[in-house]
Order: structure tokens, then C-alpha cells, then sequence
């Protein structure tokens, strides 16, 4: 063999890795999680993670790639799990018979469908009234959703049970875990076909309509039709979603498509990044994580999580994976470890102005919700006295002198960061 065949073998090679290799990692990480975390509230939780991920990654599909804001994506994703659920009480009484795993489809179908004619009409406007249309059509359904009990079950929703169906291969989906390998098959299948979706003509242009519509008409494009396209796309990957919600917890209430799902949707794209395609599985793995980890130790953990939404709008609108991609020119410049020692000074008086907030809005939780006569609370597993003054002024002097120092040291971090990322610094230092 020659030594340019050699080399464009080994380019070959490079390349597929290249391509594959995430996709292969990914999947293999799927397989292995439960070995890793074996506990039955991890399993839960990664249930639920995935359940997310792809909720979240189809409503990117509107506005990541499409721009537009929808404040009622919950409606397929409620309505593919209120199908699924009643299919699945058709196999129980034995008036289909199919494979559980496949539930999920039907999910798929009715987001599919309703997609299609609520897209129909909200798509022909974009912005605020597009926005306002979804949110109209949320509210409608969640209404409906109270008035149709046949179909929706009312205030205590619609159940069945998924072990009544037939098994797939020698599972019949009884323990979270085998149910956990149903959500991470379907998990994959979607993200390899949402990204796909992204690199296709209707996905590139969606994000033209979503960057200039205007040009994209001008040079030929209906931006109505492409929003369509995206619209009824989000709808079926949603209502997927929908379903495996409905195998999971074998039970689909109102309260799965109302507003609240539909902001907790939002939340978790922004909160990851609506930038990027990874930006809406990273808000979905941490919103799970605080949803299921903080929820256990304060009764205010919402409070925290719209804080930290509030805070990613306003300064860092391209979310936490946006915050990672910021480091990438550093990165290639191996300038990374110039930023290590500004990190830690600036990171350590951040982290107990953050304990000092955190501990005061407990305190006052506590206060105002304990019982009379209750005073004594742990917070971190240490008890103390709220009625004390000292619990008090510590967190007082955490708060405020955190805050201080954590500003003194901004200006350190600025230029640390300047120097990271200074394209002209790195030339010299290359030449010489």
C-alpha cells in the first residue's frame, strides 16, 4: 500500500471518528448509567432526565431553530401522553395488541396531528402574536381538558398499566430499569433524528427565517411554510415525549399540558441554551437534577430555579453551554490554565455570597412558615436557633462580604480573561 492510500485511509478514518465517535460515546453512556447509579430514585431521576431531553430538543425546534417563542408547547406534549395512556388501556383490555415500547408512537401521531392544524393558523404570524396564539391555545386546552372528561379524565386524569401488555423482549416493562432501557432507546432515536432534522434544507432554513425572514422571502422561501414544517415537527417529537411520560408513570393529568409544563419546557431550554443543539439536554439533565436533588433538602427550591433563569436571561442569554463554548477559543490557544487561580479567587467569594442569600431566604422561610413556637431548623445538617441573632449576622457577613470581594476580583478576572482569549498575544507568542 502506498503512502498516499495510507493517508487517505487514516484521513478516512479520522474523519468517521470524528463524525461516529460522539454518537457511539453517547449511546454507550445510555447503556451504562444504570450500572453507574443503581439506586431506584436514580433510575427515576434518569427516567425523567430523558423524558426531558427529548421534550425540551423538540421545543428547540421551534425556538432555537425557528425563533419562535411558543408559551404552549405543553399541549402535545400532554395530549401525546393522554393518547398513549388510553392505548395503553386498550391493550389491557385486550382491544389491540402491540408491543408497549411502540406506545410512544401514538404519542407521536396525535402531536403530529395537532400540530398540523393548530400550525396551520399560528404559524402565518411570528413574534408577539404568534407567542400570544400559543399561549391562547394552551389555556384552551388545559381548559378542555377539565370540561372532556371522557377523554381527559377531569382533575384526577386517566391511568393504566403498562405491564398488561405483551412482552418485548423478555421485558415487561415492570421495573424502572427496564423502562429506563425503553426511554434511553427512544432518547437516541430522537436526537440522532432531531439533529439530523437540524442539518436537512428545512432545518437550515428555519434558522434563516428565524435570522432575517425577510431576505429568506425575498430570495424565494415562504417563511409560513417553513415555520409549518417546524412547527409539526416539534409537535410529533413532543408528543413522543408525551407518551414514554405515560409509560413511566402510567397516569397523564391536566396538569401535563397546562401553562406550568409549558414554562418548565421553556425554563430548561434557556437555562442550557437555546443556542446550541446540546444547550436544551443540558437544561433538561440540571433542571431534573434540581427538580429531584434540591427538592429533597428546601421547600423554595422553585424560587431558586427561576432565579436562575431570571439571572441567564439577563446575563448570559446563551445559557450554560453557552458559558462552555466561550471557553473554546482559549481552549485552542491552550490558554485554558491562565484562567484557573482567577476562577478560584473569583469563584470561592461568589459561592458564600450565594450561601449567604440561600441561608437568609431559608431563615425567612422558616420563620414565616414554622410552626408557633417552633424556632430551631437545619439547614446543611446544622441545627441552629432562628430566634438567635447569630445565625443572622452570619449570613449577613457572608452575603455582603462575599458580594465584596467577589466584585474586587472582577476586575482581575477581565483582564485574565482578555489575555485568554487575544488572538494577537497567541501570534506572538507562535512566531516566536
Amino acid at each position: 500500500m502506498s503512502e498516499t492510500t495510507k493517508t487517505a485511509s487514516a484521513t478516512v478514518q479520522a474523519s468517521s471518528l470524528k463524525r461516529f465517535g460522539p454518537w457511539i460515546g453517547f449511546l454507550i453512556l445510555l447503556m451504562i448509567m444504570p450500572f453507574i447509579f443503581t439506586s431506584n430514585s436514580a433510575i427515576f431521576t434518569m427516567n425523567l432526565m430523558g423524558i426531558f431531553i427529548i421534550f425540551s430538543l423538540s421545543y428547540n425546534m421551534l425556538l432555537g431553530q425557528g425563533g419562535m417563542l411558543s408559551f404552549g408547547h405543553a399541549v402535545y406534549f400532554g395530549l401525546g401522553g393522554f393518547m398513549s395512556v388510553h392505548f395503553m388501556n386498550y391493550v389491557e383490555d385486550g382491544s389491540f395488541v402491540f408491543p408497549i415500547w411502540l406506545l410512544p408512537i401514538f404519542g407521536g401521531l396525535i402531536g403530529l396531528i395537532f400540530a398540523i392544524i393548530i400550525g396551520s393558523f399560528s404559524t402565518r404570524r411570528s413574534g408577539t402574536v404568534f407567542a400570544m396564539i400559543s399561549l391562547g391555545v394552551g389555556e384552551l386546552m388545559a381548559a378542555s381538558s377539565l370540561i372532556f372528561v371522557a377523554f381527559f379524565g377531569g382533575e384526577e386524569g386517566v391511568s393504566g398499566d403498562r405491564t398488561m401488555g405483551p412482552e418485548s423482549f423478555g421485558a415487561d416493562f415492570g421495573p424502572d430499569k427496564e423502562v429506563y432501557y425503553l426511554i434511553a432507546a427512544w432518547v437516541f432515536v430522537t436526537v440522532v433524528l432531531m439533529y439530523l432534522f437540524s442539518r436537512t434544507p428545512a432545518g437550515r432554513l428555519a434558522n434563516a427565517v428565524r435570522d432575517n425572514p425577510e431576505r429568506a422571502e425575498f430570495i424565494g422561501y415562504s417563511q409560513r411554510k417553513v415555520r409549518f414544517v417546524s412547527f409539526c415537527a416539534s409537535g410529533l417529537f413532543a408528543g413522543i415525549a408525551g407518551g414514554l411520560f405515560a409509560v413511566n408513570f402510567e397516569i397523564v393529568t391536566e396538569e401535563n399540558l397546562n401553562a406550568l409544563t409549558s414554562g418548565v419546557v421553556l425554563l430548561m431550554a434557556y437555562i442550557g441554551g437555546i443556542g446550541f443543539f446540546i444547550g436544551p439536554i443540558v437544561g433538561a439533565i440540571v433542571f431534573t437534577l434540581l427538580q429531584s436533588i434540591l427538592s429533597h433538602y428546601t421547600d423554595i427550591w422553585q424560587m431558586y430555579v427561576g432565579v436562575m433563569f431570571v439571572l441567564t436571561v439577563m446575563f448570559v442569554p446563551q445559557g450554560l453551554t453557552g458559558i462552555m463554548m466561550m471557553h473554546t477559543a482559549a481552549y485552542r490557544m491552550n490558554r485554558l490554565g491562565g484562567l484557573v487561580v482567577p476562577y478560584v479567587r473569583m469563584g470561592i467569594p461568589s459561592l458564600c455570597m450565594v450561601a449567604g442569600i440561600a441561608g437568609f431566604l431559608e431563615m425567612m422561610h422558616h420563620v414565616r412558615g414554622a410552626a408557633v413556637g417552633e424556632s430551631t431548623m437545619s439547614l446543611l445538617g446544622i441545627g441552629f436557633d432562628t430566634h438567635s441573632v447569630m445565625p443572622w449576622v452570619i449570613v449577613a457577613v457572608l452575603g455582603i462580604a462575599g458580594g465584596y470581594v467577589m466584585r474586587s476580583q472582577a476586575g482581575q478576572l477581565k483582564d485574565a480573561w482578555d489575555t485568554a482569549n487575544d488572538p494577537n498575544t497567541w501570534q506572538e507568542e507562535a512566531s516566536s
